[in-house]
């Protein structure tokens, strides 16, 4: 059984229909990354998979148990507000110290416990709120646009961690993505959003989709030949430094 299961989902945003039948599963372990333009609908997918959105119509369905850890595009820190990094792991106050370490451990900033949150850099703020997705030991982790703003190295370094955390913990991956050829070298499935699913499936088969050209081009060319041959020679996926689109 999938650890989610997406169907005919309609969303309507301040009456304007944002998401128009959109179906999909996603099983354990599975990396789905979500691609397209802007307002085509991807946070907010995300969103009503998290339940802070209502669907118009249609479902969202968990498999029992299945708890979602979530990495939000930005997070908004007030520059008068004293909030080191354990603080924010603790909140709202119900979790153990020794989660909030280990979770802190994971993600290699364990030294960053006492850092302020104002001060840290876009690299060390994402894998602390990568941290905080991963308390609770999530089946489902939703992550919106988490390199944003990094530059290629930091980028890098942070899918390579997610692929770690991902194979360590055997959780599913839902990444929403602007970055074509991290999609492309490190997604197990593409879906291809623009208010409906225009096409979906293993990155060779979307990047070969007429809907996929006509919204991106065919600017990902060398980043699936490098897919491919990373998945021949059974090379790590992180290789993909190598090359950056815009």
């Amino acid at each position: 059984m999938p650890l989610l299961t997406i169907a005919n989902l309609s969303v309507r945003l301040h009456e304007k229909l944002v998401l128009q039948n959109v179906s999909l599963d996603v099983s354990a372990g599975e990396v789905v990354t979500i691609v397209g333009p802007n307002g085509s609908g991807k946070s907010t997918l995300l969103k009503t998979i998290l339940g802070s959105i209502r669907p118009a119509r249609g479902s969202v369905t968990l498999a029992a148990g299945t708890q979602i850890g979530y990495v939000p595009q930005k997070l908004a820190v007030h520059p008068a507000m004293p909030l080191t990094v354990g603080r924010f792991l603790s909140l709202p106050g119900n979790i153990a110290k020794q989660d909030a370490a280990a979770a802190l451990d994971r993600v290699s900033a364990t030294d960053l416990k006492d850092v302020p949150l104002k001060v840290l850099s876009g690299g060390q703020l994402q894998r602390v709120l990568l941290a905080r997705a991963l308390l609770g030991a999530p089946k489902l982790l939703l992550l919106d646009e988490p390199t944003q703003g990094l530059d290629q190295a930091g980028s890098a370094q942070f899918y390579r961690l997610l692929d770690a955390i991902r194979r360590d913990l055997g959780c599913a991956v839902i990444m929403v993505s602007h970055e074509l050829h991290v999609v492309m070298s490190a997604s197990d499935r593409v879906i291809c959003l623009n208010g409906h699913v225009c096409c979906e499936g293993a990155p060779e088969v979307v990047q070969a989709a007429p809907e996929y050209r006509a919204l991106f081009g065919t600017r990902t060319a060398g980043a699936l030949a490098l897919y491919r041959h990373e998945h021949d020679h059974g090379h790590d996926h992180a290789a993909h430094e190598h090359g950056h689109d815009h």
